[in-house]
This record gives structure tokens, sequence and C-alpha cells, in this order.
């Protein structure tokens, strides 16, 4: 897939020259470069029943190739039992890196961001993940029509507005990465049996 990045708090120029992320930061990248349309659309077509959008076809795969590389997924931000619960916990994490792939509602972006911090900073509750940096991976609004997204998700651009006033808060370097539209294809919402799915037209 194509994507568009924004760093912050030079989050890709650490990424990219500190020699204990950058291995890592190249293997993600490959990861991503590596999805091809054709992979999405079988992913897709694979569901009973298909989903609106494309997004769980991308999670899916996403998480699928992270957890071949050793990332690990469902990662508790903290060690209390308490803080246990799916909120509490980052998507993926390997090393120092904490990665959250955001195709939730947009009312989310801030929590998004902010879980990274909470994963870095110190903090009264003992953490299990100790993250140095974060990434952020999102769709644009190119892909949000393209490929069949809700409209209430929240998108690359979105994300963006957010970074200057919560400038104080996120105090850890990130990179926000947003995917963009597939190239061969778009996804058209059809009501099927009173539910709406995702029908692929290839262009």
């Amino acid at each position: 897939m194509d994507y568009v990045i924004e760093s912050f708090r030079h989050g890709e120029i650490i990424l990219d020259q500190t020699p204990e992320y950058n291995k890592t930061w190249i293997e993600l990248k490959s990861i991503i470069d590596g999805i091809s349309d054709l992979d999405i659309i079988e992913m897709h077509e694979s569901f009973n029943p298909r989903p609106m959008s494309i997004s769980k076809a991308i999670n899916t795969i996403i998480k699928n190739k992270l957890s071949m590389n050793e990332w690990k997924d469902e990662s508790g931000i903290f060690q209390e039992d308490t803080y246990s619960g799916r909120r509490w916990r980052l998507d993926f994490a390997k090393e120092s890196i904490s990665l959250e792939v955001a195709f939730n509602h947009g009312e989310a972006i801030a929590w998004n961001l902010l879980k990274p911090v909470l994963a870095g900073e110190l903090n009264h509750v003992k953490k299990e993940v100790d993250t140095e940096i974060g990434v952020i991976i999102c769709a644009t609004k190119e892909l949000k029509v393209s490929g069949g997204f809700d409209g209430s998700v929240g998108e690359f651009e979105k994300f963006l507005t957010y970074l200057n006033p919560l400038r104080n808060i996120l105090t850890v370097p990130t990179v926000i990465m947003g995917l963009k539209a597939p190239k061969s294809f778009i996804v058209e919402t059809q009501n099927i049996d009173g539910a709406n799915r995702g029908i692929v037209h290839r262009l």
C-alpha cells in the first residue's frame, strides 16, 4: 500500500537514524509496502458476512504480518489487573515502539495519540511496556471514500489537527502513517438482506 507520513517531535528522523529502531522501522514499512490490492480484495471477500469496508481486511493483513515478525499484539500498557481491559492495551509493540492501527471512530483520535504517551512516560501505575516512540496507522480521506469506510472513522487529515492543541501533552515522538487508496479497485456499499456490504469493483 502507498502511504503518507507525518512526523511529530522528530519521530521519523529518530526511527530512520537511530540504530536500535531503524531495523524495526524498515521492517514495518516493508510490511505496509508489501500489502497489494489483491491481498486486500482476497481478504475482504473471504469474510462471511462481508463487511461494509476494507478496514477489517487491512487490519487482519497487518496483524498477521506483524505477528509473523514477532510484534506482540494486545500488549498491556500497565501491569495492574485493574487496567487489563481493551482500552488499556496497545495494538502492537516491539522493542520500544508502540503501534496503533486506528480505523475507529474519530472521537478516539485523542486517545489513540495518548496511548503511546501513557506507555512511555513515568506513571503512578507500573507499566508493562516502556515506549520510546509511537507509530499510528490510519486511513486517509481518499482511502475512506474508495474503501467503503464509515464517515465517522477518524482519518489521517483529522489526526493532524490534533497535534498542535495537544503538543504539550503528546511528549513521545510519533509517526502518523496515512494509508492511501488502492489503485486498482473501489468498494461500493450495497444493501444486501438489510445490511450494508462492501462490493469490490475493479477499475
